[in-house]
């Protein structure tokens, strides 16, 4: 774990490639190849190979701080900088390599020796020689610098796609928090107009009743993340709040019936989801029926998702494929939005009449569990 957090800073990562890179080129590029094509190399050849190494290094530590130099000018600029660092570092490094080679390491002597016992053989390697002093600096430097370009491009692309992804993750956990803020407010509204009215009639008791519930109800939803989920144990509990209130208002015209499996008790929903759907029963169906009337809530795991229904027996609405006519309250519409947001298309919310009349509303998501 300590190398990887190690490898995740950009100098160490540039350090590894950059001295195992050149590593790897020195002992299987040059000398394992040579050795291979020629079954012999020449005395001190592997300290040759050490040195053009070294020197390759240093040269493009030199291409790395020319590049950084331009890094931020025009493309053009960039692309001319990159083949020419590329042809200057790499005639400078096979500069470097033949005097080094017949200057230093080798004697003509030794070397006329060695392509005496070579035989054959001298012939292939004259011609390697050539083509490499032609060729083979150009090429690594070129293929250096390539890399080098690449692997900058390519942290770059991850940078932006991070901040691509941290933004949309943003922009999608402030559009859950809206809807789910937007719901108090609502219901914050009703419920003052309700106390107000108690007041107003001087039933100083059944407001002050009222206030303390709702303060109570406010609090669970305030200290709740509508980023987080919750049991659907805890939903009913929390939903229990909310109806402690409205039963000041409707009294015994009000009643609870709940249908949940066993296994479907410790189901994650998102917190407060049964609310606004309770609430919007209450509003449109037990407040509009005289005698009131009952609200059932039912869950059950079935086939690995969770199957919550919640119907009432008030007068109901006329559904026109599937949906209420020119509705305009938040409560549907905000707890449709909230289940597309968090679940997409793992998810179905649909509208139905109760038999003989009502309305019931089906929500099917997927189980999880903590």
């Amino acid at each position: 774990m300590k190398i990887r957090s190690w490898l995740e800073d950009q100098r160490h990562l540039f350090w590894v490639l950059h001295l195992g890179g050149w590593a790897a080129w020195g002992l299987i590029g040059k000398y394992g190849l040579t050795r291979a094509m020629l079954g012999e190399v020449a005395p001190h050849y592997a300290a040759y190979v050490g040195v053009i190494t070294v020197i390759g290094i240093v040269l493009t530590l030199g291409l790395r701080i020319l590049y950084h130099r331009v890094w931020k000018s025009p493309l053009w600029v960039q692309a001319i900088t990159f083949l020419g660092g590329s042809y200057l570092a790499g005639y400078a490094w096979m500069r470097c390599r033949g005097y080094i080679y017949y200057n230093w390491l080798e004697t003509a002597k030794d070397v006329e020796a060695w392509m005496e016992r070579l035989g054959d053989a001298a012939e292939v390697y004259q011609k390697v020689s050539f083509v490499e002093s032609h060729l083979s600096g150009l090429s690594v430097m070129l293929a250096w610098s390539a890399l080098y370009f690449a692997i900058k491009y390519y942290r770059i692309f991850q940078e932006v796609r991070e901040s691509a992804l941290k933004s949309a993750a943003m922009a999608h956990e402030a559009q859950l928090k809206m809807l789910r803020y937007q719901l108090n407010p609502h219901f914050l509204f009703n419920t003052l107009n309700a106390i107000s009215t108690l007041i107003l009639e001087q039933q100083t008791e059944l407001a002050n009743r009222m206030v303390t519930r709702l303060s109570s109800f406010l609090r669970y939803s305030l200290d709740n993340d509508p980023m987080l989920k919750i049991t659907l144990k805890q939903e009913l509990k929390a939903l229990q709040l909310y109806l402690d209130i409205e039963k000041v208002r409707f009294e015994e015209r009000l009643n609870l019936e709940l249908m949940i499996d066993d296994d479907a008790q410790d189901a994650l929903i998102p917190s407060l989801l049964l609310q606004p759907l309770v609430e919007n029963s209450i509003k449109y169906g037990i407040a509009r029926a005289e005698d009131g009337g009952t609200i059932r809530i039912g869950a059950k795991v079935f086939a690995g998702d969770l199957l919550i229904q919640l119907s009432d027996d008030g007068p109901g609405v006329d559904l026109v494929d599937g949906e209420i006519p020119e509705a305009k309250g938040v409560g549907l519409r905000n707890t449709r939005e909230r289940l597309f947001e968090l679940y997409g298309s793992q998810h179905s919310f649909r509208l139905s009449e109760t038999d003989p009349h009502g309305l019931t509303i089906s929500i099917r998501i997927p189980c999880e569990k903590r």
